[in-house]
């Protein structure tokens, strides 16, 4: 139902539910909103999501509903294409090395000040806008997000460790995360710029899922949800596949079915659920009102990846 929503134009209104299937739908609702009462979940927001106004709005809904259903949303967010606008407006050219984004001192002010600037306070104003009472802060904040440069990384084709300087980008070395569950155990919503701090005092770069995994490890969250441009984890004939465990997950990495940019995503996924998260979910973002489908509904939008095999986890 959702994706079919998702499929069709602005144009194409459907008539509203009525007041009984509305009622209906609240009830059917009870018991995933109790299973998250008082809980953390961390949701990382990014990709179209956050290019597209409607989706956008929405996105905040979801966010001011959870809080007022007694969940604790933290929101991690990216900002990738935002940061890239902003680097050519300036004519500062940037190139990736293994997918990460080669950050000298003049591209990492400009990635501070688009991340912990102009993206995070509009993701905060979005929120307000809905009636919530958002709080934006990046990792430097009280020592957030303590990291270390990335010095080196896996070789795609042998998969052996090699050096390389690709600048001002770094890994969660410590989480601190005080100044989040301050906030979060009030009635304010944090929303956090992926940038992190060095033992030496310099801004890093911190790739958004890799920091929101870090966080949501390190707290023990209910959930973490990923918000991705595709529908999840597909099969090798290009279906959707809505839930996988850990030695599942494995294997599809294995037999070649997960490929490319999916791997280290999974592979986070994994990495975060043996940390002690119950479930992480690879979320499609062009859905709208994807998080509460998610968490408020039997289906979902997406792949959990969890350590049991039951969705109802």
């Amino acid at each position: 139902m959702a994706k079919e929503q998702a499929a069709g134009t602005a144009g194409e209104r459907s008539p509203p539910p009525s007041a009984h299937t509305q009622a209906r739908i609240l009830a059917e609702a009870l018991p995933h909103m109790q299973r998250y009462d008082r809980q953390t979940v961390v949701i990382k927001y990014g990709g179209h999501a956050m290019g597209d106004p409607a989706l956008a709005a929405a996105f905040a809904q979801d966010v001011v509903l959870l809080k007022q259903a007694g969940v604790n949303p933290i929101i991690v967010h990216g900002g990738g294409p935002q940061i890239a606008g902003m680097l050519k407006r300036l004519q500062l050219k940037s190139e990736f090395v293994h997918g990460l984004r080669v950050t000298d001192k003049p591209t990492v002010e400009v990635v501070e000040m688009v991340l912990a600037g102009l993206i995070n306070k509009d993701i905060v104003t979005a929120i307000n806008r809905q009636g919530g009472k958002a709080v934006g802060i990046s990792g430097k904040d009280a020592n957030l997000m303590m990291a270390r440069k990335i010095t080196e990384m896996p070789d795609p084709e042998s998969n052996l460790m090699q050096a390389v300087d690709i600048g001002y980008v770094g890994d969660p070395a410590q989480v601190n995360p005080h100044i989040v569950e301050v906030i979060a155990g009030s009635d304010l919503i944090p929303v956090i710029a992926p940038v992190g701090i060095s033992n030496e005092g310099e801004t890093l770069n911190i790739n958004a899922d890799t920091f929101a995994s870090a966080l949501a490890a390190r707290m023990k969250a209910k959930r973490l949800l990923l918000l991705t441009d595709v529908a999840g984890v597909l099969d090798k004939d290009g279906k959707l596949l809505p839930q996988l465990t850990i030695e599942e997950a494995r294997r599809l990495i294995r037999d070649g079915v997960i490929t490319g940019g999916m791997i280290p995503k999974i592979e986070g996924c994994i990495e975060v659920v043996e940390a002690g998260v119950e479930a992480v979910v690879v979320i499609d973002g062009r859905v709208p009102h994807c998080v509460l489908l998610e968490l408020f509904t039997e289906h979902g939008v997406g792949t959990l990846v969890t350590r049991k095999a039951k969705k109802s986890a």
